[in-house]
C-alpha cells in the first residue's frame, strides 16, 4: 500500500536550520514529499533495500527570532496521498527554539538488549520511551543525541546461515574463508529487517519523529565488539562482508546519508560529525568506522577532529564518544586477560575501553585538545562549558577532567547515561565488576596537574545501576544542568533523582 510507511520519519538536524526528514516505504512508491507549514519539499530516492525505498528531504527553516520558539508541522505524501506510520499516525511536529533561546536536550544510549531473551524477561522494556514522550510533551525537547547502539545486531551469528556455517570452522579456515553472493544477500535482508522490528516502537517511533536527532555508533550497530578483536580476524573476508552492510544500514537510518552537510568528511572515510546549534556546538566522533585492536581513529581522521574543534570558539561544547573517556580502570583485568588464554569474546569490552593500553595515547591526545579547546573558549565567553557525553556501560555516573595548570582551572566534565532500553547490571554483575575494577583518583600528566575523578551525582549513589536517559538545559543561573530520568525512581522502594549542575 502506497500510503504506508515502513519506517519513520526519522527527523535529523544538521544545522542551525537544516531538518532532514528520512523514511522507508514500499517499492510501489515512485513520489515522495514533505509537505511543512511552509511549504512542499520533495524526497530524493537514496537506495532501494531488500524491502523497499529510502527517501531523504531537508529543508531550512525559519527559525523564530526573540525568545519563543515555535512548532513546525509536517505531513508525508507517497505517490500524492497523505502516508501514515505504523501506529496511524499521518501528522507530525517539532519545535523549533527562537534565535536567543538555549535548547532542551535529551540523551540516551543503548536501544536495544544483548541477548534476546532478555526482552522478554522485562516488564516493561520501553517505559522510558514512553517517559521521555510525556516530558517532551509538558516541555519540548529541540535535540535528541543518541550515543550508540542504536539497534542491536549481536543476533546476526544466529540467523544468517552462511555465518553459522563458518562459525563451525576453525580460525585458519574462517580467515580463508571468502563471502559468497548467498551470505550478502542474507546480510544486506538481516540488517534492513533489523531496522525495521526494532524502531518501529510506538513511544520510539514518535520521538524519532517529533525530535530532530543526531546519532552516532557502536560497536552493537555492527555487532558485539566491533574493532577490538584480534587483526587478523578483524580484517578477514567475512567480517568486512558484514560491516560492509552494517555500515551502509547505519549510514542510511542514523547518518541519513552522505547527504548529511555536518559530516567532517565528504568522501564517506568516517561518520564523525559536527553541528553548531544556538549556544551549543555537538560534535559527534565516529569510534567504529577505522578502529582496530591499535587503533580508535585514523591520523587523518585525527586531523579532521582537530581542525573542527579549532573552529568552536565560543559557546558549549558537546563531544559525543560512545565509550566513556572518563571511568573506572580496567588495567588490572587487562593485564590478567593478557597473561591467560582467554576467548576473544572475553576480552574485546576491556579491549573496547578507552583506557586500555593500547589506546591510552589517543584517549590522552582527546583530553589534551578538549582542554585546550575548554581555555580557548574560556578567554572569549564567558558561559563556556565542554562535556562528555557517553554511554555503552549500562550504568549512569559523572565524571569530570580538573586541568590546574594555569592560573585558571579548566574543567571537562563527562555526562554518562546508559541504558535506555537495555537492563542495568545484576547486584552480582555489579559487585564482580567492582571487584576487578577502580576508580581511584587518576593523574593524566607526569606533574599531577591534570586529573580524572568520577563524581557523585546530587540525589543519587555514584553509579546510578538502572536504566536511564538524561535532560541537559541551560538554567537561569547560567549553570548546565544534567537530569538523569532512572526508571527506578518511580517505584516504590526508591526516590532516587540525580542530578548534577555543571558551573
Amino acid at each position: 500500500m502506497a500510503g504506508k510507511l515502513l519506517v519513520g520519519p526519522i527527523l535529523g538536524l544538521e544545522g542551525e536550520s537544516a531538518y532532514t526528514f528520512c523514511f522507508l516505504t514500499p517499492k510501489d512508491v515512485d513520489s515522495a514529499e514533505v509537505l511543512l507549514d511552509q511549504g512542499a519539499i520533495p524526497a530524493q530516492a537514496i537506495e532501494t533495500l531488500p524491502d523497499g525505498i529510502f527517501w531523504r528531504a531537508q529543508a531550512n527553516v525559519e527559525v523564530p527570532s526573540g525568545e519563543t520558539g515555535a512548532k513546525f508541522r509536517y505531513e508525508i505524501h507517497l505517490n500524492g496521498q497523505m502516508a501514515s506510520d505504523a501506529h496511524g499516525r499521518s501528522r507530525w511536529g517539532f519545535y523549533v527554539p527562537a534565535v536567543r533561546e538555549s535548547p532542551r536536550i535529551a540523551y540516551a544510549s543503548c536501544n536495544g538488549v544483548s541477548k534476546s531473551d532478555l526482552i522478554t524477561q522485562m516488564e516493561d522494556p520501553f517505559r522510558l520511551w514512553r517517559e521521555m514522550s510525556e516530558l517532551h510533551h509538558r516541555q519540548p525537547l529541540s535535540l535528541l543525541l543518541m550515543g550508540g547502539d542504536q539497534l542491536y545486531a549481536d543476533a546476526v551469528w544466529a540467523r544468517i546461515d552462511a555465518l553459522d556455517d563458518w562459525a563451525s570452522l576453525k580460525l585458519d579456515d574462517q580467515i580463508k574463508r571468502k563471502p559468497n553472493k548467498t551470505m550478502s544477500a542474507q546480510l544486506d535482508r538481516f540488517y534492513c529487517r533489523l531496522y525495521r522490528q526494532r524502531w518501529l516502537e510506538k513511544y520510539m517511533s514518535y520521538m524519532f519523529a517529533s525530535v530532530p536527532s543526531i546519532m552516532m555508533w557502536d560497536d552493537h550497530d555492527i555487532f558485539d565488539g566491533w574493532g577490538s578483536y584480534p587483526r587478523k580476524l578483524q580484517q578477514c573476508g567475512v567480517f568486512a562482508e558484514i560491516f560492509r552492510h552494517a555500515r551502509k544500514y547505519f549510514e542510511l537510518f542514523q547518518v541519513r546519508s552522505t547527504g548529511n552537510t555536518s559530516l567532517l568528511a565528504s568522501d564517506g572515510r568516517h561518520y564523525s560529525s559536527c553541528v553548531r546549534f544556538r549556544d551549543y556546538t555537538i560534535l559527534a566522533l565516529d569510534n567504529r568506522s577505522e578502529r582496530s585492536i591499535t587503533q580508535v581513529m585514523s591520523a587523518e581522521h585525527w586531523r579532521d577532529i582537530i581542525a573542527c574543534l579549532d573552529g568552536v570558539t565560543s559557546g558549549t561544547l558537546l563531544v559525543m564518544s560512545a565509550v566513556p573517556v572518563v571511568y573506572r580502570d580496567f588495567s588490572f583485568t587487562e593485564t590478567a586477560f593478557d597473561v591467560t588464554p582467554w576467548d576473544e569474546s572475553l576480552t574485546d569490552d576491556i579491549k573496547d575501553h578507552w583506557r586500555a593500553r593500547e589506546h591510552q595515547g589517543e584517549r590522552n591526545r582527546l583530553i589534551m585538545r578538549l582542554l585546550r579547546n575548554a581555555r580557548s573558549r574560556e578567554e572569549n565567553d564567558g558561559f563556556s562549558k565542554t562535556v562528555l557525553l557517553s554511554g555503552d556501560v549500562h550504568v549512569g555516573c559523572l565524571g569530570v577532567i580538573s586541568d590546574k595548570t594555569g592560573d585558571q582551572p579548566i574543567k571537562v566534565h563527562q555526562i554518562v547515561s546508559s541504558g535506555i532500553v537495555h537492563p542495568a547490571p545484576t547486584l552480582m554483575q555489579w559487585l564482580g565488576i567492582q571487584a576487578v575494577t577502580n576508580d581511584d583518583l587518576e593523574f593524566i600528566n607526569e606533574e599531577r596537574s591534570i586529573q580524572a575523578a568520577m563524581l557523585k551525582p546530587v540525589g543519587s549513589k555514584r553509579y546510578i545501576r538502572a536504566r536511564n536517559f538524561v535532560t541537559i538545559h541551560r538554567g537561569t543561573d547560567e549553570k548546565l544542568w544534567a537530569n538523569w530520568i532512572v526508571e527506578s525512581a518511580h517505584d516504590a522502594e526508591t526516590d532516587e533523582k540525580p542530578v548534577y549542575p555543571i558551573n
